[in-house]
């Protein structure tokens, strides 16, 4: 017994230090890259050639975000809390009104229509573009922000109405049949009990459809011209251009893209997590 309780507790700590390694070795991988990014934006022009890419600053200089601030960043940036909000309240509204049918009714079409809105989850995003393009042409939609709301509803709303279908067939039908008995009609019901229970559903597609409609690239270069009407990441694009040889320039144009949904997701990874784990187990 002895010889075993020793081999069980090795085998534990060798456990417990492969684990610590691969945290660290996770946490360094996603550390890393923004710590270089980040310390590179207060370098000088040539500091980074001559010092080398890890090397702290001589000082912190403010010069680069001020130049970035002042060339129309902030145009950028509004763009994309504009298309982010708008699109995020379409996909959640549209979504759970979607969900909840496909969830807690029972009709001849239902398995048809979820498996046809999973379906719509295999399309590649990019065999779009043209005839987005075209139909965004036809529509005098081009050059405006309003291009680039619809494709980001539009292509997150499959898998959003998967997941929150998934999420709302796990809330007990026991509440639903109280407030029925107490005379609440299907609409009400929806929007004062389901969406209620929800929220930790909504706020992990949420997050993480605000993720990727911030990062949008492709539709709102395709379907964009003019730099009054363009978001974030074809700020990266332009200012790239314009400071091709400044690389710590384009480093504070980067770290102030990225920075937003990383103090985002800082303060609401706990609904991320509580949202992703809510609906695995039936109430």
């Amino acid at each position: 017994m002895d010889k075993q309780y020793r081999a069980t507790k090795i085998k534990s700590r060798i456990c417990w230090f492969v684990a610590i390694v691969l945290a660290l070795a996770a946490l360094a991988a996603a550390v890393l890259p923004f710590f270089f990014m980040v310390i590179n934006s207060f370098k000088g022009k040539f500091e980074m050639l001559t010092k080398g890419v890890f090397a702290l600053p001589d000082k912190f200089n403010t010069a680069n975000y001020q130049e970035v601030l002042s060339g129309g960043f902030v145009r950028y940036f509004g763009n994309s809390v504009l298309v982010l909000c708008v699109s995020l309240l379409l996909i959640l509204f549209i979504s759970a009104c979607a969900a909840y049918p496909l969830a807690r009714f029972k009709f001849r079409l239902n398995g048809f229509v979820y498996a046809t809105i999973v379906a719509c989850m295999a399309i590649p995003i990019h065999i779009t573009l043209i005839p987005v393009f075209q139909m965004t042409k036809s529509l005098k939609l081009y050059d405006t922000i309003g291009a680039m709301i619809g494709p980001d509803v539009a292509f997150a709303l499959p898998i959003s109405v998967f997941i929150l279908t998934s999420f709302m067939a796990g809330i007990p039908k026991e509440i639903e049949e109280s407030a029925e008995i107490d005379g609440c009609n299907k609409y009400r019901m929806f929007f004062t009990i389901m969406l209620p229970l929800a929220k930790p559903g909504l706020s992990t597609l949420a997050i993480y459809n605000g993720v990727n409609i911030w990062n949008e690239f492709s539709f709102a270069y395709t379907l964009t011209q003019s730099p009054k009407n363009r978001t974030l990441p074809l700020a990266v694009w332009d200012f790239q251009g314009q400071y091709s040889m400044n690389t710590p320039m384009i480093m504070a144009v980067l770290t102030l893209t990225v920075l937003p949904m990383i103090i985002l997701f800082i303060f609401a990874q706990d609904k991320l997590v509580k949202g992703m784990t809510a609906g695995a187990v039936k109430g």
